[in-house]
């Protein structure tokens, strides 16, 4: 499976031309979002983002997006938010929003509500979206504080999957291995930046790109 992994668009709605090069060009067969899709705008910006890609694409919000985001996309793409997808042998689950933070953002979610929402399902999981990073992996801001979420590294440090797909932190791009687990940040497609995922033969893959006109 290839997919191009983008984040944080923050509505700029531009960039899903160069997302759809970059698919072509790698021979994606999907895209997978991991949020902000909006910049604190309604839904409808996202469902016009995603129904103007090529691919199927598998979407979780970010904390900028709206508590309804989820709904509202459903019909343009596969809605991960606390939910799962099986595609051939990988095993794809998701949640969107972020653990709480100081800014007090639309879709922030408790601790205890994300260790809730993610254990139950992510028995034999292969692939975790999340927008919220794990802490210690990829979650540094300039100021070197790690803010990423204790329950999605306990989750990690429970089911470890093969790999973790994060944004959120859009200083923190890039590609890290741990204990069998490949962590990856694409950066925010806002600036231009994405990934390639390479899932073949049980392992895992990643190349930062970026997104060119």
């Amino acid at each position: 499976m290839r997919s191009i992994i983008i984040s944080d668009i923050h509505a700029k709605m531009s960039t899903a031309e160069l997302v759809n090069d970059a698919a072509a060009a790698h021979n994606a067969d999907n895209i997978m979002i991991l949020g902000d899709i909006t910049n604190f705008g309604l839904a409808d910006v996202a469902v016009d983002y995603i129904s103007s890609l090529k691919r199927t694409v598998y979407a979780v919000p970010g904390n900028c997006d709206p508590r309804d985001l989820p709904s509202r996309i459903s019909g343009v793409a596969v809605d991960m938010h606390g939910k799962t997808v099986t595609v051939g042998d990988i095993k794809i689950v998701g949640l969107g929003g972020s653990n709480p933070t100081v800014f007090n953002t639309p879709f922030e979610i408790s601790e205890d509500d994300i260790l809730r929402s993610l254990d139950p399902i992510c028995e034999g999981v292969t692939i975790l979206m999340v927008h919220a990073p794990a802490f210690g992996y990829l979650d540094m801001i300039p100021s070197g504080v790690r803010v990423g979420s204790e329950s999605v590294r306990r989750i990690v440090d429970r089911h470890k999957p093969k790999v973790v797909l994060s944004g959120h932190i859009h200083e923190a791009r890039g590609t890290e291995y741990h204990d069998g687990t490949l962590f990856l940040n694409p950066g925010a497609a806002k600036d231009g930046y994405a990934a390639l995922l390479v899932m073949e033969n049980g392992k895992a893959d990643a190349e930062l790109i970026t997104l060119r006109s």
